[in-house]
C-alpha cells in the first residue's frame, strides 16, 4: 500500500430538537458534555452545529472506524440531551432567523463582517484533506482538480430542502454558501507564487486574517500540507463519506503522478466547470455534464470513466471497496434522493413529512438506517 497521500475527513452536523425536529434553543449542556467526553468535537459558527475530524491516516478502515465511533458518540450524547444529530447539507426544518451564534472570538469577528449572511449560513459540509508529497505543487493540483469537482458534488448531494421547502434542487447548500464572499470555485492561478501574491494582498490589506478565510470549494490548507476538498455536502451515510473521500484521495494521487492530466486549464474550461457544478447542484447524479468539445456526458458515464482512470490509485491506496460503493450509490441514489422519497411518501401535512425526513437523516447518521 502506498503510504503517502494520508487523508483526514471533517464532518459538520446539525443538532435538532428530538421532539419538534426543529432548531434547538438550548445546546450548551450538549456542547459541555461533548467537551468532556469527545474533546475532538468542535463547535461551529452556529450553536446548533458541531464538527468532528478524523486523525491523519493512510488506512481507510481505520478512518471509517474512527468516524463511526465519533458519529455514534455524538448521537448517544444527543439522546441524553433530547437532541438529534443530522449529517446533511441543510436541515429540512431549520429557519435561519432562529439561529444563534456560537460565542467565540473568531465567530464574533466573522459575524460582524458578514452580518445577515452569517446568520443565514445554516449549512453543513464534508471536507477531505489529502496530504500532497510536494506541498509546493498544491496550487497546480488545485487547478487540475477543478473539472472533477462537479461529480464529487453530485455524489454528496444531501440538501434538497431549505426553510421547510422543497427547493427543486438536489443540493441547495452551495447556493446558501455562495452568498458569502470568497466561495465557489477558486480562480486559476499561474503557480504557487501567483497564489501567494494574492494571499499577501488580501492579508496585508486587512481583507482577511489568513488564507483560512478563503472558503472555496477546493483550497491549499493553511495548517496542513494538504489539498482540501470543500465542495461536498455533509454526507448522511458513512458509506457515502468514505467513498467520496476515497475517490478524492485517488484523484489527488492520479494528478500527482500524471502531470499532463488537465494541464492548461483556461477561462473557458473553468466556466464549463462552473456550469457543471450548477448542474450537479440541480440534478445530482442525474446530471449531464458538458465537455470541452460542446457535447454532454451522462453522470454514470462520467463516473465509470473516472473510476477507470483511478484503478491503479485505488489499488495502491487500498480503497477499492470504498470506490465500489460509488456504483451502488449511483444506482440507488444519494441522500438527497432518499430524503425526497421519504418526503413524498410520508403521510400527513408538509411539516409531518419533513419531520419524517429528519428522522431518517438522524437514523442514517447514527448508522441505524440506510
Amino acid at each position: 500500500m502506498d503510504a503517502r497521500y494520508r487523508f483526514g475527513i471533517e464532518e459538520e452536523y446539525f443538532l435538532a430538537d428530538a421532539v419538534t425536529r426543529d432548531t434547538p434553543q438550548h445546546t450548551q449542556a450538549y456542547h459541555d458534555a461533548l467537551r468532556a467526553r469527545i474533546p475532538s468535537a468542535e463547535r461551529e459558527l452556529l450553536a446548533a452545529q458541531v464538527e468532528v475530524a478524523t486523525s491523519p491516516s493512510d488506512n481507510p478502515a481505520a478512518a471509517r472506524a474512527q468516524l463511526m465511533e465519533l458519529r455514534a458518540g455524538l448521537a448517544e450524547i444527543g439522546k441524553e440531551h433530547g437532541l438529534l444529530v443530522l449529517a446533511s447539507g441543510t436541515q429540512p426544518l431549520a429557519r435561519w432567523a432562529r439561529q444563534r451564534q456560537t460565542k467565540k472570538q473568531r465567530y464574533d469577528r466573522l459575524m460582524q463582517q458578514m452580518q445577515m449572511l452569517g446568520q443565514r449560513n445554516v449549512v453543513c459540509g464534508m471536507h477531505v484533506h489529502v496530504e500532497v508529497p510536494r506541498p509546493s505543487e498544491r496550487v497546480d493540483l488545485m487547478n487540475r482538480m477543478l473539472p472533477f469537482t462537479p461529480l464529487l458534488m453530485a455524489l454528496s448531494a444531501s440538501s434538497p430542502f431549505w426553510q421547510g421547502r422543497d427547493t427543486g434542487l438536489a443540493a441547495y447548500r452551495l447556493s446558501v454558501w455562495g452568498e458569502m464572499p470568497r466561495t465557489g470555485l477558486p480562480d486559476l492561478f499561474e503557480d504557487e507564487a501567483d497564489y501567494e501574491r494574492y494571499v499577501a494582498a488580501m492579508t496585508r490589506s486587512g481583507a482577511i486574517t489568513d488564507a483560512s478565510f478563503l472558503w472555496w470549494t477546493l483550497r491549499p490548507s493553511v495548517r496542513y500540507p494538504t489539498l482540501e476538498l470543500r465542495v461536498a455536502d455533509s454526507c448522511t451515510r458513512l458509506d457515502d463519506t468514505m467513498a467520496i473521500a476515497a475517490l478524492y484521495r485517488c484523484l489527488v494521487r492520479l494528478l500527482d503522478r500524471s502531470p499532463s492530466l488537465n494541464r492548461g486549464q483556461s477561462g473557458a474550461a473553468r466556466a464549463i466547470t462552473a456550469e457543471n457544478l450548477w448542474r450537479a447542484q440541480r440534478d445530482g447524479i442525474r446530471a449531464a455534464f458538458l465537455d470541452t468539445d460542446g457535447g454532454t456526458v451522462p453522470f454514470r458515464v462520467g463516473l465509470d470513466s473516472i473510476l477507470s482512470l483511478v484503478g491503479e490509485d485505488a489499488a495502491a491506496l487500498g480503497c477499492e471497496a470504498d470506490l465500489d460503493w460509488l456504483r451502488t450509490l449511483a444506482e440507488t441514489g444519494t441522500s438527497s434522493d432518499r430524503q425526497l422519497a421519504i418526503f413524498a411518501g410520508a403521510r400527513g401535512n408538509a411539516r409531518q413529512a419533513l419531520s419524517a425526513t429528519v428522522d431518517w437523516i438522524a437514523a442514517a447518521t447514527a448508522g441505524t438506517a440506510r
